[in-house]
């Protein structure tokens, strides 16, 4: 067993490599760049400095999170032969995923880790634009600005604008939040020979064409009026006086005319839209479609209070002292070591809920689901009280059982015989995902929106060659297929790259 050694390689002058990190990656015998697409690592090689990137683990990986997974576990792999060391970009200690997990995984596998501290970009901002962030400071990455829902009262530094299309999606959610005409900074490779920092409106942000992974965004502080509306509670009073307008003597007929039973199908139809805008990574259709579903609460509740039965603020009321009853460990001195603690306790708190009563155990799963989901949650609450396999083996062995069984209706081809084994194998898989924390329901819907998007790759290249679908092979509209598939791993690849060059 060897040991492992971080160390950064400063926002990207090489003057700013601390001379204890030179020392120690000239003295490796094993040296490994998360990533070599950063200023630092040409002058490692005009120093003969010898290194092996781990880029390729952009290219290869299907998200960020497998990329750092991978990553992680390749380091340790040749901690085991042998002394490492590990270069990170900037400071191993700001904003570094993979320092995070190897800290936690050297921990646990009792392995000895060294970090070193360096300087990150945020060093050369603070001196060059007058920043103390002993006075409060936001940092947050261009992927993530959640954060900024509510407008902080301190400055706020965006990381990584390193595109058009990323400069665009920023500018959209800030300018809801801070204004059209906001006077910003735009930050372009700090400490570097090229170094430009130039004050800018956000309407202009994505008209910059020279913004890359070295590009920063600064907001200097809140505006007045959004300092103001930021103090401003949530509020649905707005929507539920037009709610008593619809619903009113001079109202809409349609919305008059609505039961919580016809309102029903467009409750599921709203979810499912917001669902997928959320597989889209569409931020504002997002925000629709939740509105969307919140008009659909808000009738329900109007509905419920001209029946005499419950109101908008009384379902707040219920919800709210649901949550705080089923979540003691963070509203009493009670505390919980961990998620799955806290789940089992969850579960207990709701059978101790009057409403949760039922005669039979499984009769507190919903009727009236999606199948997937109905089947996944029945296995779920069953195997909480003892009842399932000891081990994810036997799930294997019995869908293989499952599956030859289905295999043999098919070939008697009695069809209600068919239909009850294909139950059967879907009912086992169910299990199988369960035991691997996946929902089968988001792994269909998944399965689905990928294949919708690939088939319409083959339905533009059967367009664009100007013949019919029945003059086409299976095996040229096969090719087609693997085309989207390419294009879609090459596209994936090149934004996880990007997005970690820094």
């Amino acid at each position: 067993m060897g040991r492992l050694q971080i160390v950064g390689l400063g926002p990207g002058d090489p003057g700013l490599i601390t001379m204890a990190s030179i020392v120690i990656m000239k003295r490796a015998a094993r040296l490994l760049l998360r990533t070599a697409v950063h200023p630092t690592a040409a002058y490692l090689n005009e120093k003969g400095i010898f290194y092996e990137s781990l880029d390729r683990f952009y290219e290869n990986c299907a998200s960020f999170e497998d990329v750092y997974t991978h990553i992680v576990d390749y380091v340790l792999a040749a901690v085991k032969e042998g002394d490492v060391v590990y270069a990170v970009p900037g400071s191993p200690a700001v904003a570094e995923r993979t320092v995070t997990l190897l800290e936690e995984r050297c921990r646990r596998e009792n392995i000895d880790v060294e970090i070193l501290p360096g300087m990150s970009f945020l060093e050369s901002l603070y001196s060059k634009i007058g920043l103390d962030p002993v006075n409060g400071l936001l940092v947050a990455d261009s992927f993530d600005i959640t954060a900024l829902q509510t407008v902080p009262n301190v400055p706020v530094v965006i990381t990584q604008i390193y595109d058009e299309h990323t400069a665009s999606d920023v500018k959209l959610f800030l300018t809801k939040r801070y204004g059209d005409g906001y006077e910003a900074l735009l930050v372009h490779h700090i400490s570097l020979p090229d170094e430009k920092i130039e004050k800018i409106k956000l309407y202009e942000l994505d008209r910059h064409r020279e913004t890359d992974h070295l590009t920063s965004l600064v907001l200097p502080s809140a505006p007045p009026a959004a300092e103001e509306e930021a103090k401003m509670p949530f509020d649905i009073t707005p929507l539920t006086e037009v709610m008593d307008r619809l619903r009113g003597e001079h109202g809409c007929p349609w919305d008059k005319s609505q039961t919580h039973k016809t309102l029903r199908r467009f409750l599921v139809e709203e979810v499912y839209e917001a669902l997928d805008a959320i597989d889209n990574n569409d931020n504002e259709g997002i925000c629709e479609e939740f509105g969307d579903i919140l008009y659909q609460v808000v009738i329900h509740a109007k509905i419920g209070e001209e029946e005499g039965l419950f109101n908008a603020q009384d379902i707040v009321d219920h919800v709210t002292k649901k949550m705080i009853k089923r979540h003691p460990h963070v509203f009493s001195e009670k505390s919980l070591e961990n998620t799955g603690a806290s789940v089992i306790n969850w579960d207990r708190l709701k059978q101790d809920e009057g409403r949760q009563q039922h005669k039979y155990l499984l009769d507190g799963v919903t009727k009236g689901l999606p199948s997937l989901l109905e089947s996944y949650k029945l296995q779920d609450k069953a195997g909480k009280v003892g009842f399932g396999w000891s081990s994810v083996e036997g799930v294997w062995d019995k869908l293989s059982e499952e599956l030859a069984e289905f295999k043999a209706a098919v070939q008697g081809g009695e069809a209600n015989h068919m239909e009850e084994e294909a139950g059967d194998v879907l009912f086992v898989l169910v299990n199988l995902l369960r035991y691997y924390g996946i929902e089968p329901e988001c792994a269909l819907h998944r399965a689905n929106t990928k294949f919708r998007r690939r088939f319409a790759h083959v339905e533009d290249r059967v367009t664009a060659s100007g013949r019919t679908w029945s003059e086409f092979t299976p095996d040229e509209l096969d090719n087609f297929w693997s085309e989207a598939k390419a294009a879609e791993r090459q596209l994936t690849g090149k934004r996880l790259a990007d997005n970690n060059k820094m």
